[in-house]
């Protein structure tokens, strides 16, 4: 399951043995009006065809996995660059969560990515904007405003039994320092799926097999 408003092309440079591993990529449905994080869940479930399936999601789809699990038998949940528990918010988050400030967040300006593209922005920002533009699946206001509230507002308390947690010391969206009890990939940011890739390629097949074994 890939990240808030991404395609599963986030995954295209993760490669898995074909003769070990089947893969199924899980994409974003539209979030129905005051639709609960629980109820979503339930319909993404539909889209699971295995039995005790290897759950893997990528931030708000680690999120996401974690509420599928809860609905149907799974052998394995993996999070990447995500969180185990509103616990794990940071400070920015946990504020808002307290404040509802999230409410005011001006998630309609997606609409305007493209002109972006014409503003003598740096090249840092030009290339991440670039990133977005190519992995973004969904750019549709009230699923913003429906992912943001369910990040922010999220109700678990506890991390779930053996789940896998892989998370960059270089993330700024969840930085490290609040999350506890993970694998660390050095240099990983946000979107290390993307650009961390032989890292995964590497371990990721060992955490799905073994779990939270090495």
């Amino acid at each position: 399951m890939p990240g808030m408003a991404a395609k599963a092309s986030i995954f295209e440079y993760i490669s898995l043995d074909p003769n070990r591993f089947e893969v199924i990529y899980l994409t974003w449905k539209l979030p129905t009006k005051n639709e609960r994080l629980e109820d979503y869940a339930q319909r993404m479930c539909e889209d699971v065809i295995h039995q005790n399936p290897v759950l893997i999601g990528v931030s708000f789809g680690g999120i996401l996995v974690q509420e599928m699990a809860k609905l149907i038998d799974v052998r394995q949940v993996i999070i990447i660059s995500s969180l185990k528990s509103y616990h794990e918010l940071p400070t920015r988050m946990k504020f808002a969560r307290k404040t509802n400030a999230f409410k005011v967040l001006p998630t309609s300006l997606i609409n305007y990515m493209e002109q972006l593209d014409y503003l003598p922005l740096g090249k840092s920002f030009k290339k991440r904007l670039q990133l977005y533009k190519k992995y973004m699946f969904v750019s549709d206001k009230y699923y913003l405003d429906w992912s943001i509230e369910n990040i922010v507002s999220w109700k678990q308390k506890q991390a779930p039994k053996g789940i896998v947690h892989i998370h960059g010391d270089a993330d700024l969206v969840f930085p490290l320092e609040h999350i506890e009890n993970c694998h660390v990939v050095p240099g990983g940011t946000h979107i290390m799926i993307i650009n961390k890739y032989r890292w995964f390629n590497k371990h990721l097949p060992n955490f799905i097999t073994y779990g939270n074994q090495k």
